[in-house]
């Protein structure tokens, strides 16, 4: 058995939905279970939807045109589509006479999304002979807690999916399981969502639930890539990365699983595969718990952007011990998240997201340390194998020099899998490229 993820813009209208459907056919003989999002633009139609009718007015034109104009293309039965368009309709209603969006009836709100889009792919299979039946993602035991936008699965679903889909695994049914991503339902019944990577953990938690041979994520690149290839043309996709490697790739913007969504597949080793839903010959990159062989000591390098850097130099607390203690308490406090970071006993440097909101940390920093806010920074991240920190520097740094980029700010993670700088955001991509070349030329 494979569980095979396919996101929004995979299945974003009648064509791509055929496409999908040829891949699905191409891995039949491995019992794929299916794990699918919202078409295209559905969830942001939804929320749309929404808005207005917190304003009183009942408009779902643009999510119904969209599964229309599908389902008449793939020529299939309106009457499963009809019936969740009532079922939306009669909740905007609601919504619109309360004047009221609440965290509980968004998750209900946007799950419609999903639960369409396996609708019509387990339809259009049938249509073309392949035997498929839908699954919401509730009817194979997905049951989460109940913080609404942000949901966690609970332990019992290990036990649960198993039960759910065994008689497909062992063979007993034939029809392919199509589910939903994303959305689950708590003890009381409620529909919820899972938050950032949502889809990519239903589908990981399938994976690893059933001992799966392995995951597969569909994308529209071949794999995971050394850097961006709208930044450096000659990136070159790497064949094999461990999780640690790709949850740092991950938080450092590369566009792989969501951290949050290996966590599954970390607990029982199931690998995870990326492929390219537009050449699907190409073995993609997988995602192991360690490294099978020989690797190159540089594996990717990605680059944030809008970035601001923090510099706090300690004033009426030199030496104190609690410095590093009052620094932290502060972002803690306002609820603001620390990318990069890089100490000495009297000073620390810090990133930030400029989308955060520093007044309030700043002035409470201000009492106890000088700080200064740097914006316009970016975050360019080297994911290697730091036991050769020294070459891999050397050889970045000399390069760097050439072409006269200034560092402003360098920090090696505990996780001993990445070296992350701090440039002028207006150098990040030059930076990447002068890295990669002397990476990977």
């Amino acid at each position: 058995m494979i569980v095979m993820k396919f996101g929004g813009s995979s299945v974003a209208n009648a064509d791509r939905i055929k496409h999908v459907a040829s891949i699905i056919k191409a891995y039949r003989e491995q019992r794929p279970v299916v794990v699918l999002s919202a078409m295209g633009d559905t969830t942001d139609y939804l929320l749309e939807a929404a808005d207005l009718a917190v304003k009183g007015t009942v408009d779902i034109k643009n999510v119904r045109d969209l599964h229309y104009e599908t389902v008449d293309i793939l020529n299939l039965d309106k009457q499963p589509v009809d019936e969740l368009l009532g079922e939306l309709n009669q909740l905007l209603t609601g919504i619109s006479m309360l004047r009221e969006l609440t965290k509980k009836t968004r998750d209900y709100l946007v799950s419609f999304g999903e639960r369409l889009s396996v609708r019509i792919m387990a339809m259009y299979l049938e249509r073309e002979g392949v035997p498929a039946n839908f699954f919401d993602a509730w009817d194979i035991g997905m049951v989460s807690d109940s913080n609404f936008m942000a949901a966690e699965l609970l332990d019992e679903v290990w036990e649960n999916i198993p039960k759910a889909l065994n008689a497909y695994k062992d063979g007993i049914s034939n029809a392919i399981p199509i589910v939903t991503g994303f959305i689950a339902k708590d003890k009381n019944g409620n529909i919820t969502t899972l938050g950032r990577g949502g889809s990519d953990l239903s589908a990981t938690m399938i994976g690893s639930a059933m001992g799966a041979v392995e995951i597969q994520t569909w994308k529209d690149v071949d794999g995971i890539m050394t850097t961006d290839p709208r930044i450096c043309s000659d990136a070159k996709p790497v064949p094999e990365v461990t999780y640690e490697e790709a949850q740092e790739l991950a938080m450092f913007g590369a566009q792989v699983l969501h951290p949050r969504s290996m966590i599954p597949c970390r607990k029982t080793g199931t690998p995870v595969r990326v492929k390219n839903s537009y050449n699907i010959t190409s073995p993609g990159s997988i995602i192991v718990e360690k490294h099978n062989g020989k690797t190159s000591p540089v594996c990717a390098i990605t680059t944030v952007k809008k970035i601001s850097l923090i510099d706090i130099q300690s004033s009426r607390m030199l030496g104190a011990a609690g410095f590093l203690a009052h620094v932290f308490n502060q972002f803690l406090k306002w609820n603001i998240s620390i990318d990069v970071i890089a100490t000495s006993e009297v000073s620390v440097s810090l990133t930030v997201n400029s989308k955060d909101k520093l007044e309030g940390l700043i002035e409470d920093l201000e009492r106890v340390a000088d700080v200064e806010v740097h914006s316009g920074k970016a975050i360019v991240t080297v994911v290697c194998d730091a036991k050769h920190s020294s070459s891999i520097l050397a050889a970045g740094f000399e390069a760097l020099s050439d072409e006269g980029i200034n560092v402003q700010m360098i920090s090696q993670g505990a996780s001993k899998v990445n070296i992350s700088m701090i440039v002028n955001e207006d150098e990040a991509e030059r930076t990447v490229k002068v890295l990669h070349k002397a990476y990977f030329d």
